[in-house]
């Protein structure tokens, strides 16, 4: 009984210190800055149930894979949620790139993994790999935002993770404002595969955080497809409302 009582008091002492802990330091979600309850994580659970999803995963034909029609024979395309300018989603972004909050995408990445897992377009992929960042822009930011959703994306799907093999070669300026073309210009042959075979023969699952134009994407799969016996698909945080 003396035991039970003490571990009674060790729950209320951490639940307490959690509560003053909160008080000092609030925890916030992540797309709509309001206040998070103990059990709540990341996000709240209004934006959880609210955020507007696409489905993408379960449509062979959604509007995604348009982007790459007569481009690159990629095997599917999904994205989480529609990204629009002033929306939640691009609040999560944000705070996810550039507000030093990494655990946002291996949260979501989580989530998302358990829908992907579900689908039969994504039921054979054999490696998960994100979108390169050069290692200079990765060592002001501190982290590469793709690589944290492919860790949760890895922990829910079960599927191993490889973020060596496939390296961003030359920095890129930032693709915000620019055109369609511009962007391609920005991206192709910035990229390419330093051990081929860690990715020969095998369905790759290619991670961003946002897809707009696919220019980076686009330009990604080119040189991994190059790879003898390489299949990519493609995943993201969040689409264009298309």
């Amino acid at each position: 009984m003396g035991i039970l009582n003490a571990s009674n008091i060790v729950i209320m002492i951490q639940s307490l210190w959690a509560d003053f802990l909160d008080l000092i330091y609030p925890r916030t979600c992540a797309a709509c800055g309001n206040t998070l309850y103990q059990h709540e994580q990341v996000i709240c659970s209004f934006c959880l149930l609210h955020l507007p999803k696409t489905f993408f995963h379960k449509d062979a034909n959604n509007p995604l894979l348009s982007l790459f029609w007569g481009k690159i024979p990629i095997e599917m395309v999904s994205a989480f949620y529609f990204y629009n300018k002033g929306n939640k989603v691009q609040n999560l972004i944000h705070q996810l790139k550039y507000k030093k909050r990494p655990e946002i995408g291996v949260y979501i990445g989580k989530r998302y993994g358990l829908y992907l897992k579900k689908s039969p377009f994504f039921s054979d992929i054999d490696l998960i790999v994100p979108v390169p960042l050069h290692q200079t822009k990765k060592k002001i930011r501190g982290y590469n935002q793709a690589e944290m959703i492919v860790q949760g994306l890895s922990s829910s799907m079960g599927i191993p993770y490889d973020t060596t093999s496939f390296i961003r070669s030359e920095a890129t300026a930032t693709q915000t404002r620019k055109s369609k073309q511009e962007r391609w210009e920005n991206v192709k042959n910035k990229f390419k595969v330093q051990d081929p075979d860690q990715i020969k023969s095998k369905h790759i699952l290619l991670v961003d955080d946002v897809i707009t134009t696919g220019s980076t994407m686009e330009a990604c799969a080119h040189v991994l497809l190059a790879e003898e016996g390489v299949r990519v698909s493609m995943v993201s945080i969040a689409a264009a409302h298309y």
